[in-house]
């Protein structure tokens, strides 16, 4: 049983990072290095971070938005191509496909996981002629691996490329059709996958994100458009080389390398991120166990197989009113999302309240709670017991 008299020593947000005394010895290390950017440790945590994942290639950029903009750049996004996300992610997912001068279309979600409906893929792409769309982006929401096999099937016979937006997913993975474990990020049903490693993600390196692949045309194309569209690479030259200080710009690209400070706080963190996977799920667990029998309160694909935990939903009636009654308690609750399409620049694009009505339910109700593997069980139990004393009136 909580302790009635228990108070928070500090505010209880909805993720924290959790920052080591290795950490910080890590970073401490990179900066009396004799290199602070483009140096050893980016390659290392790129190959760590590939073997993790188990992907073959990993390139480690400034942050998830920029991942996904170099993803959609290399799979060759332009004018006149259409692409498929969901309206409930953060708006990077979409506006990816802007960047480029595409077109971003949006399926409907599946309300038992919050994932993207694949059927309202299906019925979206049977609706047009074949070609019209190009692309597809799921998102492992909350940490729910969504299910490439089916997306993948789908891609194969409208002849549509995948990238996985995988930020909530590292380490999670969902079942396939055989039983398998199919590790989210791995690219062996996506084109290209992409990571976030934001303070509240399940790996911190303050901002920087990671784009994984298995294609290796893909793969040196993400290197050079990361980099300003310059190579060094004598083999790749367009003209005969003048010197050792010799480079070419060969297309248009972009500054979105990432420091060695940032990933040598990664490595540090990838080193321990199997222990604070577990701790995410049990907490989860002990989050299940509280909720199962207290009726208001509806979780978000409880004790699902893979679940990564980024995000722990619960789906309430009156979710303004506990939101900010948590915070009178210093429980800093958050809603994930807002839908995409409800955002002011998508509606100026046509996009209207009602388009994606599982997706507007779902908004309406849900809050992610404290989950980060610094929680202590006190603090949880404290969570646990505002929401009932709130739903006890």
């Amino acid at each position: 049983m909580p302790d009635p008299a228990f108070r928070p020593a500090q505010p209880l947000p909805y993720g924290r990072q959790h920052i080591t005394d290795a950490d910080v010895a890590a970073v401490a290390e990179a900066l009396r290095a004799d290199f602070l950017t483009q140096g050893p440790r980016v390659a290392e945590f790129e190959t760590q971070f590939a073997a993790y994942i188990g992907a073959r290639y990993a390139v480690a950029v400034s942050n998830g938005t920029a991942a996904l903009h170099l993803c959609a750049l290399a799979l060759g996004v332009g004018p006149g191509q259409r692409v498929i996300t969901t309206p409930l992610t953060f708006a990077a997912s979409a506006n990816c496909v802007l960047y480029c001068g595409g077109e971003v279309h949006f399926a409907d979600i599946d309300p038992a996981t919050g994932l993207i409906d694949l059927q309202a893929v299906r019925a979206l792409l049977g609706a047009h002629p074949k070609g019209y769309f190009q692309g597809l982006i799921p998102v492992d929401f909350a940490g729910l691996g969504a299910d490439l096999e089916q997306a993948r099937a789908l891609a194969d016979e409208f002849g549509l490329w995948i990238i996985e937006d995988a930020c909530h997913a590292p380490g999670g993975f969902f079942v396939d059709s055989e039983g398998r474990e199919r590790r989210c990020g791995s690219s062996q049903l996506a084109d290209l996958a992409i990571f976030s490693f934001h303070p509240v993600k399940h790996i911190a390196t303050g901002e920087g994100g990671m784009v994984t692949t298995n294609d290796e045309r893909l793969y040196h194309r993400l290197l050079r458009l990361r980099t300003h569209g310059i190579t060094r690479d004598e083999a790749s030259f367009v003209n005969p080389g003048e010197g050792g200080w010799y480079m070419e710009m060969q297309e248009l690209g972009y500054n979105y390398r990432i420091s060695d400070i940032n990933c040598a706080l990664g490595l540090s963190q990838l080193s321990r991120a199997e222990a604070g996977l577990a701790r995410r799920r049990e907490l989860a667990v002990r989050y299940d166990d509280a909720f199962a029998a207290l009726p208001g309160v509806d979780v978000l694909a409880p004790g699902r197989p893979g679940h990564a935990y980024h995000l722990y939903v619960v789906q309430v009636a009156d979710r303004r009113g506990l939101y900010d009654f948590l915070k009178t308690r210093q429980i800093f609750a958050q809603v994930h999302y807002i839908p995409v399409h409800r955002m002011p620049y998508y509606e100026r694009l046509g996009w209207r309240k009602g388009d994606f009505p599982q997706a507007e339910a779902y908004y309406a109700r849900c809050l992610s709670l404290p989950l980060y593997p610094t929680l202590t069980d006190e603090e949880q139990d404290y969570v646990v017991a505002c929401i009932r004393e709130f739903l006890a009136g």
